[in-house]
């Protein structure tokens, strides 16, 4: 049961702090009441729980997925909302998410929306969906929009672990080749310096060979030093990114590069069209649901250029020119949009964006992942033969002098 903290008034109006337990805020009102106490504010406290109701601990996608598709079903059934929530509640393994469903449970018996109880924990429910579940509950569509929720989500998730899945073995290839890179700098390239001290003597020793020596014995004398210096850094550089104008900037500079830039940006651009054709195909209002979509297409840069579209639209203007002029919309996206407007159907055009442009955009990833593989090969290869032959050459040499 979680804690919380309360600040209450009593009787004469004296400030009063403590903490009590209690399986949601409305009960702590009701036990402080018992009390003669007049809550002033009521907040989570230490303990095991808090961490669930303080929004810090996350839910996973394909948990939510199947949460909403599940609740949709039991609804569509013909199952009240408090015995739907009540057996989801039970079915839930996860315990984060039993615990908020069970809150959410209790606000909706105290007269409170669905759609607001779920807006309590942005990091359990995130805003596109609360925001349609909000649209479903007034509209009466509230299954056909918790459905739609789940299925959004579940498409999310797989296209994120394909993403990662794409990225994984060149990865793996880069920290593989720098370990052994370093480990050949490091402990077998120091034991080749003493064979070398006639010809560095002699003024003989190959440029190459010196400069890997010398590398070698900076590695080993200062190593210490740049692996701090390389926490300090990635400390600072998280640190940075916290920031608005550090997230712009790494925004920025994955653009800069070559082909998986394009590939980024298309996949954000297809992120925005699928939630926004999905809100407005659930009834959202087309202002809200620009700025729902461009919150959640993942990139700073585009929702930037969704925000200048907003207003554009607020003057009675078109969606499709703004979006033309910010230069991160790629053409046919475009043109497909403006026709959307044009026959009044961007509900079902902006899936089929999607869909489009998330095939293309894939089938350029993994050609891009494809060929990344052999050049990583060919680049750490070439890295290793280069230290052996900085070795081989003045050893020859020696041999040759004998």
């Amino acid at each position: 049961m979680p804690t919380f903290a309360y600040t209450a008034r009593d009787m004469t109006g004296k400030q009063v702090t403590g903490t009590v337990e209690a399986n949601a805020e409305r009960e702590v009102a009701g036990i402080l009441s018992e009390k003669s106490l007049f809550p002033v504010e009521v907040k989570l406290s230490g303990g095991g729980t808090q961490a669930i109701f303080g929004g810090r601990k996350k839910v996973k996608a394909q948990t939510m997925a199947a949460f909403y598709s599940q609740l949709a079903a039991l609804l569509r059934a013909g199952v009240p909302m408090i015995r739907s929530l009540n057996v989801m509640t039970e079915q839930t393994s996860n315990g984060t998410l039993k615990e908020v469903i069970t809150d959410i449970r209790s606000r909706v018996e105290d007269g409170e929306s669905i759609g607001d109880a779920m807006a309590r924990y942005p990091k359990v429910f995130n805003e596109m969906g609360c925001n349609m579940v909000r649209a479903g509950t007034e509209g009466g569509f509230l299954e056909d929009a918790l459905d739609r929720v789940g299925k959004f989500t579940e498409l999310q998730e797989d296209l994120k672990g394909r993403t990662i899945s794409a990225m994984a073995y060149p990865t793996f290839l880069f920290s593989v080749g720098s370990v052994v890179l370093t480990i050949l700098l490091v402990f077998f390239v120091p034991k080749f310096d003493p064979m070398f001290d006639r010809l560095r003597k002699k003024g003989e020793m190959p440029s190459a060979t010196e400069a890997l020596l010398a590398t070698s014995t900076f590695l080993q004398n200062y190593g210490w030093v740049i692996l701090i210096a390389m926490a300090a850094a990635a400390l600072l550089a998280r640190a940075k990114l916290q920031t608005d104008s550090g997230k712009e900037l790494l925004e920025r500079l994955k653009l800069k590069i070559h082909v998986l830039g394009e590939i980024l940006m298309n996949l954000a651009v297809a992120r925005f069209c699928r939630v926004l054709g999905t809100l407005l195909n659930n009834g959202v209002p087309i202002l809200q649901s620009l700025d729902i979509a461009g919150s959640a297409a993942g990139n700073r840069l585009l929702q930037e250029s969704v925000s200048d579209a907003t207003e554009n639209i607020r003057s009675g203007e078109s969606l499709a020119t703004p979006l033309r002029n910010s230069g991160h919309f790629p053409g046919p996206v475009v043109e497909m949009i403006s026709v959307g407007e044009e026959s009044n159907s961007l509900d079902t055009v902006l899936p089929e964006i999607a869909d489009s442009l998330e095939k293309v955009t894939f089938r350029r990833l993994d050609l891009f992942v494809r060929l990344l593989e052999p050049l990583m090969l060919l680049i750490m290869a070439m890295l290793v033969l280069a230290v052996v032959l900085a070795l081989i050459v003045p050893v020859l040499k020696s041999s040759s002098q004998i």
